[in-house]
């Protein structure tokens, strides 16, 4: 019961917002340069972290594992699946493909900028557990040349780029599904687009506010 003297406050200051990070989502139909363009990006700002998928495909050459993808076979893959470990995975060309849920989770409450680059059906997936999430398509300057680019990245079989070119359509379909589009014609031109968009988002008020807390609270005293 009060006694009618103020109650004392306390000396300990207010805790800070917490700052979540972003979760930028990179997608593009196959030979539109994402992996190229996502790897420009990472050069170019020391402050944002790739969120590494699983795979069960082999490491190409000058792959690092750990570091491009998290390298595991078949059955510790699917075994992942059965423990509800991934926010999103697919089959492709025969491979699987997925994004862990703990290490997206983590490194947002950490409040590390997260950059995911996966296909539009793995972007629909996290959309639906991270609505929060950035979501940027990547298009080709011209048919002609994702098919061009397709057939001389080097990376793939003849079958393997048959069926890529076969499902560029339903592909290139799924852009009006992100906030964002980017054409990657003029390489340079396109990061510094994408870092545009980086930056954007993290100067709307809600990002910026508990970065700037002791600011504004200074400000407005």
């Amino acid at each position: 019961m009060s006694d009618g003297r103020p109650t004392p406050q306390s000396s300990k200051p207010a805790p800070k917002p917490a700052s979540k990070g972003l979760l930028l989502v990179i997608s593009a139909p196959s030979g539109a340069g994402k992996t190229s363009l996502v790897k420009a990006l990472l050069d170019r700002d020391a402050s944002l972290a790739v969120s590494v998928s699983h795979t069960t495909r082999p490491a190409r050459p000058g792959e690092v594992d750990g570091e491009n993808y998290h390298f595991v076979d078949r059955a510790r893959f699917e075994a992942m699946i059965a423990g509800g470990e991934f926010v999103e995975y697919a089959d492709v060309f025969g491979n699987l493909y997925g994004t862990a849920r703990e290490s997206l989770a983590q490194g947002q409450s950490a409040g590390h900028d997260l950059v995911l680059e996966i296909d539009w059906q793995g972007a629909e997936q996290v959309r639906r557990s991270f609505p929060d999430a950035i979501s940027v398509f990547v298009l080709p300057p011209s048919r002609a040349t994702l098919l061009e680019r397709l057939n001389n990245r080097g990376q793939d079989s003849p079958e393997v780029i048959a069926k890529r070119t076969a499902l560029a359509h339903t592909e290139l379909a799924q852009y009006e599904y992100f906030d964002y589009l980017l054409v990657n014609d003029d390489f340079d031109t396109a990061v510094s687009e994408l870092h545009a968009v980086l930056t954007a988002e993290r100067l709307k008020a809600p990002v910026a506010r508990p970065r700037h807390a002791d600011l504004l609270t200074d400000l407005l005293r």
